[in-house]
């Protein structure tokens, strides 16, 4: 049940990583944006785009280089040791690779219990019985706690890696392409655990995938990135309805449909060129290198990401 509480405020958000030099790699370049206790918002975009380091951002993994970050009306990125360890109880991860984000040479069962123990929340039978609730909780055995990880396939290490993240009771758990290196017959089963778990605990989800079609699925709303900036962010029916950002459209009209007459007529639209380097942006707007749309006014300023009709915004000087 989404609420009209905002629970994670973005506002300039920056993150720039040192390339030697003066140079620096603009991994995400002033993006701002909120998301409402019980939401799911996806995230999209080309690889390198700056979604997962957002993602990385919000669960301080990394330090933002500019920009503020509101958690429950408190700034994060102000926070000491202490408080951010705190917060580390609210914020939490699913990774991508479920092969190297679990340690190889640790039980299950002590995967899960990690936070636990950092956190001091639980020891002994009642530990364990947490663990088995948490395994239980994703579809999992109580006697799996006693293996180990190479003993398990893709899609059931994913789901210890949603029972690590689920242990010590989050509020908000950034899914960073949680599906993407699965099967596609276990995709879906994720996606409907990640949907269960949300109804049952009123979690909060930044969910990053490739997937457009399974954004659509599990996301109230959606934002496009292109090169470190949002270019477009709006409801997910809306967006999949009515994309108006020219990136937007280009990517949307590569989603495949079961509709063999309507995929023999619709027009592919096909980007030329390559994506500029995150080093050297270009000025303006950053997609004006391969926007067949192009203005002159879009070489020159930077289109602000606007809102163009209700709760759509969107980065063009064509509207």
């Amino acid at each position: 049940m989404i609420s009209q509480e905002i629970l994670l405020q973005v506002k300039n958000l920056k993150k720039y990583f040192p390339a030697g030099g003066k140079s620096a790699l603009k991994a995400v370049d002033d993006v701002s944006f909120h998301i409402s206790r019980g939401e799911t918002l996806g995230l999209v975009g080309e690889s390198g785009c700056g979604k997962s380091t957002i993602g990385r951002t919000l669960v301080k993994l990394y330090e933002p280089t500019a920009g503020e970050i509101y958690f429950a009306a408190q700034d994060i990125t102000l926070f000491n040791k202490k408080q951010s360890k705190a917060y580390a109880r609210k914020a939490q991860m699913i990774f991508q690779d479920p092969y190297a984000s679990l340690d190889a040479r640790m039980t299950v069962g002590d995967i899960i219990g990690e936070g636990l123990d950092i956190h001091r929340l639980s020891q002994g039978k009642q530990r364990q019985e947490v663990i088995y609730a948490n395994l239980q909780k994703v579809g999992l055995q109580r006697d799996h706690a006693n293996r180990f990880p190479h003993e398990f396939s893709g899609g059931q290490r994913q789901r210890i890696g949603i029972a690590r993240s689920l242990a010590i009771e989050p509020e908000f758990i950034v899914c960073d392409e949680p599906i993407s290196a699965l099967d596609v017959s276990i995709q879906a089963q994720i996606i409907n655990l990640l949907i269960k778990l949300q109804d049952e605990l009123g979690l909060t989800y930044l969910f990053i995938a490739h997937d457009l079609s399974m954004v659509k699925h599990i996301s109230d709303r959606v934002g496009v990135m292109y090169l470190g900036k949002i270019m477009e962010l709006a409801a997910s029916v809306e967006m999949y309805k009515n994309p108006r950002h020219p990136y937007t459209q280009a990517l949307f009209s590569a989603i495949p449909l079961a509709d063999p007459n309507y995929e023999q007529q619709r027009q592919r639209i096909i980007l030329e060129g390559d994506v500029p380097s995150p080093l050297d942006p270009p000025s303006g707007c950053r997609f004006r290198g391969r926007c067949k749309e192009c203005l002159p006014i879009c070489a020159e300023a930077e289109p602000a990401l606007q809102e163009i009709s209700s709760g759509h915004y969107c980065a063009c000087h064509l509207l």
